[in-house]
């Protein structure tokens, strides 16, 4: 899959497709020289800035600075040994605060059509979930979802605190899609929506439509901040119209630039920090 805006790309081999790509092609000739087999190292043992560093409070380098000034208790010691290690389990704090060790990761998918957001359902339907198995070795959850037939962006993450966040229906998140009806759509009905229709007694009213520029009367770009579900293929039935293609092009602040669909990127740093700043 595609991962030109991840930071690691130099640091880590290449995945695409969801497999890695062998990147560590031997060069020249081999040297005859036995080379020792070190011991693999225990998973469930890291070292407590690193730890600092997966739990979000800062960098490595800043993390030796904390602890080195007493900031960090492991299973209630202080700590101020540079290198220290500590286990998954251990109870670590910083200025009182227990921290989760496992880094908290952010994807963004480009759902292609037919795939279901979780899990293969009974009829045995691809998941968007398996997409982005690969790009974290926890456990990634969908931020909301998007129902078989439609496509587009949707945010994969282990950071329950922000899912929740994202979830709460007075956030009011953005969401731009394009949509495809069977018919044009009148200019009448245009404004109607416009203006607020009643679906299911409550009132959608939608931030802005229009028609695509250069493009028939029956494609529709609409700007909306519900969170209902599938609420835009309701509205347009409301109106007697069928929807044909529903792609999610914005969520929040994030794009489909340079993501192909069926691919997926890690978001950047500053937009881990936009969607952190949603009240």
């Amino acid at each position: 899959m595609s991962r030109s805006d991840s930071k690691n790309d130099k640091k880590k081999p290449e995945k695409k497709a969801g497999a890695f790509r062998n990147r560590n092609i031997g060069k020249g000739k081999s040297s005859s020289k036995k080379t020792a087999v070190k011991k693999s190292s225990d998973p469930n043992v890291i070292r407590l800035n690193r730890y600092l560093a997966n739990s979000g409070v800062c960098s490595r380098r800043e993390a030796d600075i904390y602890i080195a000034a007493g900031s960090v208790t492991v299973n209630g010691k202080p700590i101020s040994e540079m290198g220290y290690k500590v286990k998954l389990t251990d109870d670590v704090r910083f200025d009182g605060r227990r921290l989760n060790p496992i880094k908290k990761e952010y994807v963004l998918l480009n759902k292609p059509k037919d795939f279901v957001t979780q899990g293969k359902d009974e009829r045995g339907r691809r998941s968007a979930t398996s997409l982005v198995a690969g790009a974290s070795k926890s456990a990634l959850t969908a931020v909301d979802k998007l129902d078989k037939s439609t496509t587009g962006l949707m945010l994969f993450t282990n950071d329950g605190e922000l899912t929740k966040k994202l979830a709460r229906p007075k956030n009011g998140l953005r969401k731009i899609f394009h949509v495809t009806l069977t018919k044009d759509l009148r200019s009448a009905d245009l404004k109607r929506i416009q203006e607020g229709i009643t679906v299911e007694e409550n009132t959608v009213r939608v931030q802005d439509i229009s028609f695509v520029d250069n493009q028939p009367k029956n494609q529709v770009g609409i700007e909306i901040f519900s969170s209902r579900n599938n609420i835009v293929k309701r509205l347009f039935e409301e109106l007697g119209y069928e929807i044909t293609m529903l792609d999610r092009v914005v969520y929040h602040s994030l794009t489909k630039k340079d993501l192909p669909r069926g691919h997926w990127r890690y978001l950047t740093e500053q937009e881990v920090i936009n969607l952190g700043m949603i009240k």
